[in-house]
């Protein structure tokens, strides 16, 4: 098998990353823009590590699922939208139990609840890539530019933004930009955008369109993360719905642009609610706590103190400003998680809430939470096989495997945000 060979395949399994996992002739091939179940042409693309990797090219036996064409499926996150939404969920299903049946060797809870959420207009935070005056997403694994207006993603203010920054590189001659960040609150009232320059290159300041664009709240432009320039204010801020002894109240979170924030607007008061819900009473060590999304609403809620870890520069400036409401139940501690676990009995509360990077939990950090008092970790993650690995530690260190609930972060994608809850017999 060679790179443009066409091949008949009959297309078994959904595969982690997006792809579709078909055989031939002994071999694995890993297709796009196909669906289970269905008989394809596809024209081999690479050859690498022994697997096989291929597109669709036409489809001889359709599956019912198949949708008419959408978003363009190369562009940005779309590898599901030829597939009806139903569909993608419960594919998105069967890539967390085959994960873990062959990461973790674990079974996943029966009854595994999965939060939709709608396919257009989700998306309130992005990081664009810019190529001369153009801004947008890449195609998958290309460094090829594509429309993000495509995608669905983004409101379409939002696009109207993208495209003025497209305008104001045209005509205010500022060549050396690299990236484009967008940050936005739950109901698009406050959009900040931050233009990165090329590390390498001086620019000579002619930033007064870009920074004109988002009038909503704020712009910016920046090098090596230093503010070059900018105009209103840069954080956008977001009121959640807490439910408190005495009513409901409300947790309120600033955030940078820039800064990591959960992505999906549809489905983020749903997220906290569930992660509060899963959570004990008493104290609370929060690790890798970001601004303080899940800790703080604890904190607010008040289910008892939480100890906040963090150690990125814009997460722990907002992470201070956001504890500020809550002196007796919120202490910020600003340091990396494994030095913070291998600090002594750092880890002295019965429960430890962990929403790690895509790479998940260091050796470290895996086997400190096993060898602590703790008595109740809950995971939120967004890498099922980073998850799936992390999960066979602690359940060898003497946690069982409880609950699990799947988030619809992003639809149209093989991507599921996963929140599991892990306690000791």
């Amino acid at each position: 098998m060679r790179p443009g060979d066409t091949l008949s395949l009959t297309v078994e399994k959904a595969a982690a990353g997006g792809r579709m996992l078909a055989r031939h002739e002994g071999r694995i091939l890993l297709v796009s823009g196909a669906i289970p179940g269905e008989q394809v042409q596809a024209r081999i693309d690479q050859v690498k590590g022994g697997v096989v990797f291929g597109s669709t090219v036409s489809v001889d036996v359709p599956s019912p699922d198949r949708r008419s064409a959408g978003p363009d499926p190369s562009c940005g996150g779309n590898l599901f939208a030829h597939i009806a939404y139903a569909r993608q969920l419960t594919l998105k299903q069967e890539i967390v139990r085959d994960a873990f049946a062959r990461i973790a060797h674990l079974p996943v809870p029966d009854e595994v609840v999965v939060h939709a959420s709608p396919e257009r207009g989700y998306r309130m935070r992005a990081r664009l890539h810019v190529h001369g005056d153009r801004v947008g997403f890449y195609r998958e694994a290309t460094h090829t530019l594509c429309d993000p207006a495509a995608t669905g993603q983004l409101l379409d203010a939002t696009v109207t933004v993208i495209h003025g920054i497209s305008e104001a590189l045209r005509s205010g001659r500022v060549a050396h930009a690299s990236a484009l960040e967008i940050g936005e609150n739950i109901d698009a009232s406050q959009r900040t955008i931050a233009l990165e320059l090329h590390a390498d290159q001086q620019e000579r300041g002619q930033w007064e369109g870009v920074l004109k664009v988002s009038a909503t709240t704020g712009a910016a432009v920046t090098r090596r993360g230093q503010v070059l320039a900018s105009r209103g204010d840069l954080s956008v801020r977001d009121v959640l719905e807490i439910d408190t002894p005495s009513g409901i109240g409300g947790l309120v979170l600033a955030r940078q642009v820039g800064a990591f924030f959960q992505g999906n607007r549809y489905l983020l008061q749903t997220l906290v609610t569930r992660v509060l819900a899963l959570l004990s009473p008493g104290a609370l060590v929060d690790l890798y706590a970001g601004c303080g999304l899940f800790g703080l609403a604890h904190a607010a809620a008040g289910g008892g103190p939480v100890t906040l870890v963090e150690s990125d520069r814009l997460a722990l400036e907002d992470l201070r400003a956001n504890a500020r409401p809550y002196p007796g139940d919120a202490t910020v501690i600003s340091a990396p998680v494994e030095q913070f676990v291998g600090s002594g009995d750092a880890i002295g509360a019965p429960s430890v809430l962990v929403d790690p990077p895509r790479t998940g939990l260091s050796r470290g950090v895996a086997a400190a939470l096993a060898a602590s008092s703790a008595s109740r970790v809950v995971y939120v993650s967004c890498d099922v096989a980073t998850l799936a690995r992390d999960v066979r530690a602690l359940v060898d260190g003497g946690f069982r495997l409880r609950q699990m609930e799947l988030f619809d972060l992003f639809p149209n994608t093989a991507h599921v945000e996963t929140v599991s809850l892990l306690d000791r017999d």
